[in-house]
This record gives C-alpha cells, structure tokens and sequence, in this order.
C-alpha cells in the first residue's frame, strides 16, 4: 500500500506549451483526497450518530434532508406579505438592543482591557484576575445570560440588551488587551516619565493606536449581536425572537418566511453599513 501510494504520488504529467517548451507537473490528487474525505465523514458520522443517536443513521439523516425543502417550500408558498407590518417594531427592538448592548459593551471594554493588560498594569494579580473574570464571562453564551437576567428582571427588551452588553465586554475586552499587550510601549514609557499617570499616557499613547482595531470590534460586534438578538426572543428576551418563536411552534411558515425576510434585511444593512465604517476608519 505504502509503494502503491508513493507511486502515485510521484507520478507526473507533460504539457507543452504554447512556446514548444515543456511543463512537467505532478499528476493532481485532488479527486483521491475528496473522495477520502468523503468516506472518513460518512465513517465518522455513522460513528458518532451510532454511539450518541443509536437508532439514528446516515441513511435516515439523508432520508430526511427532503422535509427541509418541504418546509422551505411552504415558507415560500404561504409568504403572508400582510404580517409585515406586525414585524416592524419587533425588529426595531431587536435593532436598539444589539446597538445598545453592542454601545455599553464596547465602552465598558476599554476600562477593563486597561486593567488587564500587563504591559500597563504592572500588578500581575490584578491583570490575571481580570483575565480570570473575563474568560468565565466568555464561558456562558448569550442565551444562557438572557435566561439568568430573565429571573432577575423578568422579561423583555432590558434583558437582552443587558446579555448582549455582558458577551460584548467580554469579546471585545480580549480583543483590545491582546492587541495592546503587542504594542511598542516606547511612547507610553515616555509620557509617564513626564509625570502623567497611566491613565494619561493610556490615552495619549495607546488608545490612538488601538482606536482602529476597537471601532472594528465593536462593529464586528455589532453585527454578531444582531443575530443573537433575535435568538434571545426565544426565551423572553424581546425583540423579533418572540414572534419567531411563536410562529414556529404553530408551524406558521408564512409568517416566519416574513420575519426571517425582515431579518435578512436587516443584517445586509448593518454588514454594509459597517463595513463602510471600517474602511473609512482604516483609510
């Protein structure tokens, strides 16, 4: 098998070119790695869907990728263009809570990642501990954050924009101390051996630097949380989510197939809106 393999590999093929001249390439393996790769994911999955699923296997996971387009179908079919309306102010909702969460997330990063970068902070307690708080926050998903807010609360808009500033924070925060951890300190040393504290130098020095990279995390943020947003109506959190929720468990394609509509909208705005910002940004 070993030789057989090596042979194949080894073999080569000869084109002349337009000149007269001669290309010899190695002959394309491209065809034995898919098709290899296709046998390890059908193996795999059958070993996996056997050991957790049990009755479950890959035939039965194709034998169903049909009802995916029946619903799809349906989605289409039934499109209810007059539930529009009901829509458009649970999609604002959505839209004010991942601005807001993305907003009070963002700038409440920039303290902390100040806290957590060594090269600032020469307490290294302080700076592990803030890291410590800060991996623990990146631990739990948003949804799992809307669900505790939710029994403190209650229900509604206020709760997911409180998840969504907590995962924001916690993402961003990362993001800047990591970067500013990287930074030339020459400028920073400089402008604290004047007699500014840290906290000066930080933004006279620093946050010039780093403003780039903050705009684009935020933005970047911004768009993620568009997405979780709508999903955190699935446990009470506002927003489009409910609606969604609702109509799905009644298998009311129509109005879904609209609200998903109104959300892909959305989120083509927000990615071309931001995505402008940035270049504006890095220009």
């Amino acid at each position: 098998m070993k030789n057989w393999f090596n042979q194949l590999t080894l073999k080569t093929r000869t084109t002349r070119l337009a000149d007269g001249t001669l290309s010899i390439r190695p002959v394309s393996l491209t065809w034995f790695y898919s098709l290899l790769v296709v046998v390890i994911v059908v193996y795999f999955f059958n070993l996996i869907v056997l050991n957790y699923f049990r009755q479950i296997s890959f035939s039965f996971f194709v034998s169903r990728i049909p009802n995916f387009f029946t619903i799809l179908a349906q989605m289409v079919t039934q499109l209810d263009v007059d539930y529009l309306s009901n829509t458009l102010n649970p999609l604002l909702d959505t839209l004010k809570m991942a601005y807001l969460g993305t907003l009070i997330g963002s700038l409440t990063a920039l303290p902390i990642a100040f806290l957590a970068s060594q090269n600032i902070v020469k307490n290294r307690y302080l700076s592990i501990t803030m890291k410590l708080i800060l991996s623990l926050f990146r631990t739990l998903p948003s949804i799992l954050y809307a669900l505790i807010f939710a029994f403190v609360f209650g229900y509604g808009t206020f709760v997911g924009t409180i998840s969504l500033a907590v995962f924001t924070l916690a993402i961003s925060s990362k993001i800047l101390y990591e970067n500013i951890e990287t930074l030339d300190m020459g400028a920073f040393q400089a402008i604290e051996s004047t007699g500014a504290t840290k906290l000066q130098a930080f933004t006279v020095s620093i946050l010039p630097q780093i403003y780039g990279n903050f705009v684009s995390t935020a933005l970047y943020s911004f768009e993620i949380n568009i997405r979780y947003s709508a999903i955190l109506g699935f446990v009470g959190a506002g927003g489009i989510g409910i609606l969604l929720n609702d109509a799905m468990s009644l298998r009311d394609y129509g109005k879904v197939s609209v609200m998903l509509l109104g959300l892909l909208f959305l989120v083509l705005i927000t990615e071309n809106v931001s995505r402008y910002v940035r270049k504006r940004v890095n220009a």
